[in-house]
């Protein structure tokens, strides 16, 4: 229970509270950003380097304080984007009547620099824990990387459950960049090759040679890869899944836009800041 029960549940608990934290701050008046983006730079700072410290950790503790770093990490790195503070160059809404191929292109302007920062922090995190016997806060982030990539693509797409709900006020805009629509052909790939990954881990940590840290290192990064498949498929299926953070969402307000423009980019970036 030890090695399988508990790191499941404190992946699962990290997930949650995670993400509620990045939506209630992100959702606040944009007054409060400047407070968010400083207490979250010192956040960042010690994150970083309980990561390089806990790398050479080969201790349980250790996988589990790695683990919890890469999520902060890239919590931190989610809310500079959500408060405005690191996007990319576009920050208008998509022209109307545009092909797929230019919304894409406009689409990847408009959060650029941001991913260009999210590329050099895994770069980062590789070379920091090379050679290292830790090394479950560097997946744990690459694992969110890749995931929210394959999330958005799906989103581009188009899937039917966008949550544009979920946008922070100042990216309102996003939606105008997705389409809303009953399914894709991308979808069923990417949750099938995330399912046949995860399935993969999890028999590396249940097989008899690997013990302690290493399996509990295994089941942590395996436990986010599962969060985030459900993540997806919460994209496609008629569940209430803002029920999970009714208490990290601003009340509801009606929305004006037409249905079949609406986009859930940055909700997506915010639902997988610790899952996919």
């Amino acid at each position: 229970m030890a090695d399988y029960g508990f790191p499941l549940l404190f992946a699962l608990g990290l997930w949650w509270f995670s993400t509620g934290v990045v939506l209630y701050l992100d959702n606040l008046p944009g007054r409060t950003f400047r407070w968010t983006l400083m207490g979250g730079s010192v956040v960042l700072a010690i994150a970083i380097f309980v990561l390089i410290v806990s790398s050479a950790s080969t201790s349980v503790a250790g996988a589990y304080v790695a683990f919890t770093a890469g999520v902060v990490i890239w919590g931190v790195i989610e809310m500079s984007y959500f408060t405005g503070l690191i996007t990319g160059p576009r920050k208008t809404a998509c022209p109307p009547g545009c092909s797929k191929w230019r919304r894409f292109g406009l689409a990847i302007l408009t959060s650029l620099y941001h991913e260009l920062l999210i590329l050099g922090t895994v770069l980062f995190m590789v070379l920091a824990t090379w050679g290292e016997p830790n090394k479950v806060g560097t997946w744990t982030f690459i694992v969110l990387w890749i995931m929210r990539w394959s999330a958005k693509l799906n989103l581009f797409l188009g899937v039917p459950n966008l949550n544009e709900d979920w946008l922070p006020e100042p990216l309102r805009y996003l939606k105008t960049y997705m389409v809303k629509r009953a399914m894709n052909l991308l979808f069923p790939v990417s949750v099938t090759l995330a399912t046949i990954v995860d399935v993969l881990i999890v028999l590396e940590a249940l097989s008899p040679e690997v013990t302690g840290a290493d399996a509990v290192g295994l089941i942590l990064v395996a436990s986010l890869l599962g969060l985030a498949i459900l993540e997806h498929w919460l994209l496609v299926l008629p569940l209430p899944d803002e029920a999970l953070w009714a208490w990290a969402l601003p009340p509801h307000q009606d929305q004006t836009e037409h249905p079949s423009t609406t986009e859930n980019d940055a909700m997506t970036h915010q639902r997988v800041v610790a899952s996919p």
